[in-house]
C-alpha cells in the first residue's frame, strides 16, 4: 500500500506544494502492533508509479516490496520541478559549476535538515516506525544518490545503512573526497553504491574518480558492497534491477 499527500518545504520553496509518498507492508494493518524499519528515498514521484515519474517509468519499488514481503517502511518526497535546476541545487551538498549547468548553489544541508529534523518526525509520528539509528536507512540514484552518501557520512547519527546508486560524484570531487575523509561514522555502516557500466563514459575520468570514492570510503571502515552493473545506465529500468541488491545490503541482519 502507497499513501500520499501533499507536503511543503518552507525553508526551499515557500508553499509550493510537492508530493510525499509512504510504502506500508500488507503486514501493516494486519499485525497492528508491530514496528518497521525506515527507508528514506529522494525522487519520490520516480519510486513507485509509472504515471508520477519524470520519464513514465518508476523503480517499480511496490511490486517488488510486495512481492518479496519485505517487512519495511518507504518514505519519499518528490523533488523540486524547477527547470532552473531545482533538483540540483536541493540535491548537491556543496556549491559546483559545471560546462552543462553553469553554476549551482548547493542547498543540500538545507534539504537534510529538513528530511531528518521535519519530515523523519513526521512519520515517526504518523506511523509505527522504528525511529532509532539502527533501523533509518536513506537511498537515491544520481543526484539522490550523492545525497545519500552525504547524508550517512554527515548525519550518521541518524542514518546508519544508505544506498547510492549512480551517485553524482562528479559534481565537486575534491569537497566530496574531504567530507569523507573529516567524517565521524559509527563502526556499524553501511553503504551500497553502484554505477552502471554504461554510464561510466557520461563524465570525464569517471572510473578513477568511482574507485577513489570507493576506497575513501574503505579506509573509514565502512561496511561496503560496491558493484559495477553489467549493462547499467543512468536511468530507473536499470535501477529497478538493482533493487534486490541495495535492499539485501540495507537489510542485512538487521532485527525487525
Amino acid at each position: 500500500m502507497v499513501e500520499t499527500w501533499d507536503i511543503t518545504i518552507p525553508e526551499l520553496t515557500g508553499n509550493e506544494v510537492r508530493r510525499a509518498y509512504i510504502y506500508l507492508p500488507e503486514s501493516y494493518e494486519t499485525e497492528c502492533e508491530k514496528r518497521y524499519p525506515v527507508l528514506y528515498m529522494f525522487d519520490g514521484h520516480n519510486v513507485f508509479f509509472d504515471s508520477d515519474a519524470t520519464y513514465g517509468k518508476c523503480w517499480g519499488m511496490k511490486e517488488y516490496l510486495d512481492e518479496t514481503e519485505t517487512q519495511l517502511i518507504v518514505a519519499a518526497v518528490e523533488c523540486n520541478h524547477s527547470p532552473d535546476n531545482g533538483r540540483l541545487r536541493e540535491y548537491s551538498p556543496f556549491s559546483f559549476r559545471d560546462p552543462r549547468v553553469g553554476s549551482i548553489t548547493g542547498k543540500g544541508k538545507i534539504t537534510m535538515e529538513w528530511m531528518v529534523n521535519t519530515f523523519k518526525k513526521d512519520i515517526d509520528e504518523r506511523f509505527r516506525t522504528l525511529p532509532d539509528r539502527e533501523h533509518t536507512f536513506i537511498a537515491g540514484s544520481s543526484m539522490g544518490g550523492l545525497m545519500s552518501l552525504y547524508g550517512v557520512m554527515e548525519y550518521n547519527h541518524i542514518f546508519s545503512r544508505a544506498a547510492a546508486l549512480s551517485p553524482s560524484i562528479w559534481t565537486s570531487p575534491r569537497k566530496l573526497d574531504q567530507m569523507i575523509c573529516n567524517a565521524s561514522i559509527g563502526s556499524d555502516t553501511v553503504i551500497y553504491m553502484d554505477y552502471g557500466s554504461r554510464e561510466m563514459k557520461h563524465h570525464a575520468d569517471m572510473e578513477r574518480r568511482y574507485n577513489k570514492t570507493m576506497n575513501l570510503l574503505m579506509e573509514k571502515k565502512v561496511h561496503l558492497t560496491s558493484r559495477i552493473v553489467p549493462n547499467g545506465d543512468h536511468c530507473e529500468a536499470s535501477w529497478e534491477r538493482q533493487i534486490p541488491f541495495f535492499i539485501g545490503t540495507l537489510l542485512f541482519q538487521v532485527d525487525c
